[in-house]
């Protein structure tokens, strides 16, 4: 019948939820003050655990192996899809950047044969104008799209329902915005977007495209669910950072490593398959735009710098100031995350409650800034002879094809100078980090202009972050730590003997510890890093950066995604419990106002209980003879309302409830639309002859709920939660008898067939004998009933890890 609760002192049952086990203490106040439970109180979770009632036993004896296979094939043509739909996104982004930047450049380098000020005025002009275009389609049509997005989608994958972020007025937000910003010349970069760009490709392919525009189809009904949502935008997260970067493997550890919090054997499979296709796609549009059929974009504007002729070797010597760069870079990035956190917190506390008007003026400030710092200060600065032809000879100073790359000439009266601070400043972001990444270019740059740019750029970053805008944090952080990498390595130039070093593999190493220091990411950075620049020689000097980096920053601040994720009030539960847990129990954190229900309840009290609480889950509890209650498991909210909407299991009295069957239901009957609230208890509404009426729960209960006893860790309630991905756990008193025990070899499959086989349980041998029959019969016919030539291990591997199809 159901696990039988004991009463005691301690209630007959608890609940804890996902919001009170957070990596802080409920009775903590935040920074403002505000009670951190208080400010999380209107965040709900997302349903990842599969209900295991008898309606969805049922659902699920329907199909046969044609339907599983279908579930399963389909699963793997989204997974396509998603690939080719995200690298066609960074194509047409990457395409419009290029082109509008190259076109702005143009016209400034035309206007400054007539009048510096004129040239400045259409410079700044152009960068106001696309940066308006972002902050008004962010602020008065997409809101969600504004920032990075990986908090948001980071949230999502960790439990979070997160309205309004995977919609499809947020992707175009996201791609319009990008554009606007990035080509508008301001200190962000367009790599974090992307992962949030692949993150709504894949959940609205998930979900047959958008009701709200009247796209939509209902093939992919089986997917509108939260768990197959999940594996959705896991699999686009990591085709946005494969297509950003042009780097598969990173893209599948970007994932792994900071994104998702649940992984299995046969999503790694569709991730990677994904990412591989993004690859492919890319490279293929690229190919087509070889030929001058885009414009101003050639095989440039994406990041791959291929460091082919850098430093091969090197020496013990110089492990100590590739530390060093390791070390600056975990300080800068702390103070990064710090100071845009605390800035962050102003505009959401002072500056943007004023109204969006608001929004839109700070960024055109911020693009005015931007605009006067990047045009005006290489003015004030003398330029630079160019190298010498005969030592150089593959050096082309200045540069007289285009207008803007290495060796800028900029305010030089000489056509044989070059500007050094506008190669940094005067140019696109891609083409300022290949500059500074740029090999065999000795004294090219001299220290106090990129010490200027350093400190310039720095701060254009910080105040840049958090304005209405789509804005990612990669670019400004490889800018930023190629900067005082390459200074560095001047620094061991000037001082060493050998000739062999070089400034621009000094410049990658600063890039990857700067990046280190502020995201604290190490394996799938590392790929990344090694990916964007061809070059596997430098894989151990980039994790040694790394791991100073990071050891560096987290002595003083969290992650820039953790620390922004705070400022945001998303409740993230962290990787690891933190230390003070192990001093507590289940029993210090459930919340006990637990409101339970009967098997079979009036419906006018369902509907009463629903309106007074706002509980998200209900144990249905049944009284046994001896008076014990006895536990069925729980009910979500969301089926109710369900439930009574459907009003097709209404009965006259409770003993009718009982006897009468259960209609069928469909996957879509309890399904949620994504990046909405669902239905409500107010979509309800009902007849007194109806709320007279009685409705039996059982077949819609989660028999198999997770429960743990009240004297268990917190520490280990809080590892259940992280890495089941759950919504609800019931506490429950300490048991009052044990039934057995489970080892390892008790759920190896060829001795589970023996036990369940040999079993005396009656109702269940002819079930059991059943599927076994089935298996054999399916793998004497090549896997597959129908006698297809088919590998039996692999169709059994795929349907067994999808096992998990769910109402």
């Amino acid at each position: 019948m159901g696990r039988v609760i004991p009463r005691n002192g301690s209630g007959p049952l608890a609940m804890g939820t996902h919001h009170l086990l957070q990596d802080q203490a409920a009775d903590l106040p935040d920074e403002d003050g505000v009670m951190f439970e208080d400010a999380i109180a209107g965040v709900e979770s997302l349903d990842y655990e599969v209900v295991e009632s008898f309606v969805n036993r049922e659902n699920q004896a329907r199909k046969g192996f044609v339907e599983q296979a279908t579930y399963v094939a389909l699963k793997w043509l989204l997974a396509l899809l998603i690939g080719i739909a995200t690298g066609l996104a960074i194509w047409f982004i990457n395409l419009s950047v290029e082109n509008f930047a190259g076109f702005k450049f143009s016209v400034t380098f035309a206007a400054m044969r007539f009048s510096y000020f004129l040239s400045f005025l259409v410079y700044a002009a152009f960068n106001t104008t696309l940066v308006l275009m972002s902050a008004v389609v962010v602020c008065y049509y997409a809101p969600a799209s504004a920032g990075s997005g990986i908090p948001e989608i980071k949230g999502y994958l960790n439990g979070i329902d997160m309205p309004g972020i995977l919609l499809a007025r947020t992707l175009v937000g996201k791609v319009v915005g990008s554009i606007g910003s990035v080509a508008g010349g301001l200190a962000l970069g367009k790599e974090g977007p992307l992962v949030h760009t692949g993150a709504c490709i894949a959940s609205l392919l998930g979900q047959g495209g958008s009701t709200k525009y009247h796209v939509s189809s209902h093939w992919v009904r089986l997917f509108k669910n939260d768990r197959d949502r999940r594996d959705l935008v896991t699999i686009g997260s990591a085709a946005g950072v494969s297509a950003a970067f042009r780097a598969p493997v990173g893209g599948v550890l970007f994932a792994l490593e900071e994104m998702s919090s649940w992984w299995r054997p046969a999503l790694m499979w569709r991730v990677f398959f994904a990412s591989a296709i993004v690859a492919v796609t890319v490279r293929t549009a690229m190919g087509w735009c070889t030929h001058n059929n885009c414009g101003h974009f050639g095989s440039g504007g994406f990041i791959v710098y291929e460091l082919v002729g850098g430093q091969e070797e090197y020496h013990f010597s110089e492990l100590l100031p590739m530390a060093l760069i390791g070390v600056v870079g975990g300080i800068l990035g702390a103070l990064y995350n710090q100071l845009t956190a605390l800035l962050a917190t102003w505009r959401r506390d002072v500056l943007h409650p004023r109204g969006k008007h608001v929004k839109v003026m700070e960024a055109c400030a911020v693009a005015l800034l931007t605009s006067l710092c990047s045009f005006c200060l290489p003015l004030l600065t003398t330029c630079t002879p160019c190298p010498d032809p005969e030592k150089f000879p593959d050096v082309e100073c200045p540069r007289h094809d285009t207008y803007f790359g290495n060796f800028v000439s900029f305010n030089c009266a000489s056509g044989a100078e070059y500007n050094d601070l506008a190669t940094l400043f005067f140019n696109t972001q891609d083409d300022t980090i290949r500059n500074l990444f740029s090999t065999r270019t000795y004294h090219e740059y001299s220290p106090h202009t990129l010490l200027a740019f350093l400190v310039i750029f720095y701060t254009l970053s910080v105040v840049t972050f958090g304005i209405a805008v789509p804005a990612g944090q990669f670019v400004p952080g490889i800018m930023v730590g190629a900067t005082y990498g390459r200074l560095v390595g001047m620094l061991v130039v000037h001082v060493s003997t050998r000739e062999d070093i070089d400034e621009g593999t000094y410049a990658l190493l600063g890039a990857a510890s700067f990046l280190g220091g502020s995201m604290r990411m190490t394996v799938s950075l590392c790929v990344i890093m090694a990916e964007i620049t061809n070059n596997l020689k430098l894989l151990p000097l980039i994790m040694l950066v790394l791991l100073v980096a990071k050891a560096v920053g987290d002595g003083f601040t969290r992650g820039f995604y953790e620390v922004h994720a705070a400022v945001k009030k998303i409740p993230l539960l962290e990787p690891h419990a933190k230390r003070f847990m192990r001093e507590f129990t289940a029993r210090d954190a459930v919340n006990r106002q637990v409101v339970p229900l009967s098997r079979i309840e009036r419906v006018g009290h369902i509907v009463s209980v629903l309106q007074r609480e706002n509980h998200h889950a209900y144990p249905v509890l049944q009284q046994l003879p001896g008076g014990e209650a006895a536990l069925l498991g729980t009910v979500l909210r969301s089926h109710l309302i369900s439930l009574l909407i459907a009003r097709r299991d209404f009965h006259a009295s409770p003993a009718e409830a009982a006897a009468e069957g259960t209609q069928r239901y469909d996957v879509t009957d309890f399904s949620k639309p994504v990046s909405s609230h669902g239905r409500d208890i107010e979509d309800v509404h009902l007849s007194p002859e109806e709320r007279a009426m009685f409705l039996d729960l059982l077949p819609f209960v989660n028999a198999s709920p997770y429960f743990v006893s009240e004297d268990m860790a917190l520490n280990k309630v809080y590892s259940l939660f992280r890495h089941l991905g759950l919504r609800h756990l019931m506490v429950v008193p300490a048991p009052s008898h044990v039934s057995g025990v489970i080892t390892r070899k008790d759920l190896l499959h060829e001795v589970l067939e023996e036990k369940v086989m040999g079993s005396q349980d009656g109702s269940r041998r002819p079930r059991i004998q059943q599927l076994m029959r089935r298996k054999r019969r399916r793998s004497e016919n090549g896997g597959s009933e129908a006698g297809v030539a088919r590998s039996p291990h692999v169709a059994s591997s795929l349907l067994d890890e999808e096992s998990d199809l769910e109402v």
